[in-house]
């Protein structure tokens, strides 16, 4: 069987579960080569158990139009964000804080997002989610 060729490869964030062909996934898919009703499908029945939560998705497109899905963990400012009980993070984060987390809570996140980071060890994935927190204006303390 002959190998497929990549053409593009690309991420898409949507809501697990309850993606739609409308704007504004459906015009980004389409502009890409992807049917997006197809994307829909596959894209809602892989994320099943993220019902709601943003979820990242890499889609490897090939040459005959098929594509591939790989299913990534939501952002880690999605994660922070729910834990921290905000809406959003603060425009100014250096002045205005929105919200506190604790370190267990970012253990917690660094362990949901460890595939996904390129921490050298438990402690390094930990303090670059510490970090996106203090960035968002959301303090981060011991606890």
């Amino acid at each position: 069987m002959a190998k497929k060729e990549v053409i593009n490869v690309f991420k898409v964030m949507a809501p697990g579960g309850q993606a739609t062909p409308a704007p504004p996934l459906g015009p980004v898919l389409g502009s890409k080569g992807v049917n997006p009703g197809q994307f829909t499908q596959k894209f809602n029945a892989a994320t099943q158990a993220f019902k709601g939560k943003i979820v990242v998705a890499l889609v490897t497109l090939y040459s005959d139009k098929s594509f591939e899905l790989e299913i990534k963990s939501s952002p880690a400012s999605v994660l922070i964000k729910e834990a921290a009980g905000v809406e959003k993070g603060s425009g100014v984060p250096n002045k205005n804080k929105v919200g506190k987390i604790t370190k267990s809570q970012c253990k917690k996140i660094a362990d949901v997002k460890a595939a996904d980071l390129n921490a050298g060890s438990p402690e390094a994935a930990i303090r670059i989610i510490e970090g996106t927190a203090r960035s968002m204006g959301i303090t981060v303390v011991e606890g």
